[in-house]
């Protein structure tokens, strides 16, 4: 069974209100951002409302934010743990992802001769909007989606794989994000297993909880990935980043809102979590590129989004990322990390 097979049975499994007899652990959570809108509701984008900052966002295949923040400035993302303090279970918790497993970048310029990683693609506020179909209508946030007929799917259009979408209206900053997804033959329409949509000028946490997103615990995918514009271009990397772990647990912290596994074990990473390099690893002698990252890493650190191979880091594929610098990451195992300390665990007992 897959891990988005398992997410489907657990669907519904926060019921916010229950007694505590039905079983629930930890419920009383309500997301909702300053003006009161509900999290989980799709925003609607403001008439007339580009802002100047979208001039400077390039239209077009990964295109360059050049440096426009994505979510608020205190938004989980964005926020600096370097000096947080560890969790009291970070020793089991890395020990069950792979003390001596290595971090892997799971995006880059070649393989099998082709670019690889989570695509994007930036539109502007005149795209044409198309209607969507969801496996799991109901924690998808409907359409239409403004996706041009030649989107990119991760991993091309014959992939098996995960088959990401992920769109950004720059004039209206609105991101949207597809799992699944595949485009209608005859045109002029998509199907996707599930989809999100996210208000990039608000906090990320816009999922009702229980839900999912295009990712398993309910997050933005695009928030986390590893960019060219950043990583290269700007030579820095100011938020969290993405990766996946083989086991997880029946559980999940914010920012995420949804969990996708069966197993109760404390011991195992809960959707959310997030975990940073350890401040003593020397990363001076990395090349530039990857001293960007492993930077990021240790400042902002890695949040646990999907199943997946452990310590696999998403990023974006790009023929101009240098694989060689980019795989001396591959040198840094799981014993260079540590868990930052989890705060409420929402979770339900069997």
């Amino acid at each position: 069974m897959t891990s988005r097979q398992v997410k489907t049975n657990i669907l519904g499994c926060i019921v916010l209100g229950a007694s505590l007899a039905a079983g629930i652990v930890v419920l009383s959570m309500c997301f909702r951002d300053g003006d009161g809108a509900a999290a989980g509701q799709a925003a609607t984008p403001a008439a007339d409302s580009t802002p100047q900052a979208a001039i400077n966002v390039d239209v077009g295949l990964n295109g360059s934010l050049h440096g426009r923040q994505v979510f608020t400035a205190d938004d989980a993302w964005n926020m600096d743990i370097s000096k947080e303090p560890c969790d009291p279970n970070s020793d089991a918790l890395i020990a069950s992802i792979g003390l001596d497993r290595r971090l892997h970048p799971d995006f880059g310029a070649s393989y099998n001769g082709k670019p690889f990683g989570i695509p994007y693609v930036v539109v502007t506020g005149q795209q044409r909007r198309v209607p969507v179909s969801f496996d799991y209508a109901d924690q998808s946030d409907p359409g239409p989606y403004p996706i041009p007929s030649d989107a990119p799917i991760e991993g091309g259009a014959a992939s098996d794989g995960d088959r990401h979408v992920i769109v950004i209206d720059r004039d209206n900053w609105m991101l949207y994000e597809l799992f699944g997804a595949t485009p209608d033959p005859t045109g002029g329409r998509w199907r996707a297993g599930s989809g999100a949509v996210f208000d990039l000028s608000r906090g990320s946490v816009q999922r009702r909880p229980g839900w999912t997103s295009a990712d398993a615990a309910g997050l933005p995918v695009f928030a986390g990935l590893v960019r060219y514009d950043e990583a290269v271009e700007r030579g820095k990397i100011l938020h969290a980043l993405r990766f996946t772990v083989q086991h997880t647990r029946r559980a999940f912290v914010s920012p995420a809102t949804h969990w996708a596994s069966r197993s109760n074990d404390e011991n195992l990473p809960p959707m959310g979590m997030r975990v940073r390099l350890k401040a003593d690893f020397d990363i001076s002698t990395f090349p530039p590129t990857a001293r960007v990252i492993l930077q990021a890493l240790k400042t902002y650190g890695m949040i646990v989004a999907d199943n997946g191979g452990s310590w696999f880091i998403s990023g974006t594929p790009d023929t101009r990322w240098n694989d060689e610098d980019v795989n001396m990451l591959k040198t840094v195992t799981g014993a260079n990390f540590e868990v930052v300390r989890m705060g409420q665990i929402f979770t339900r007992a069997d």
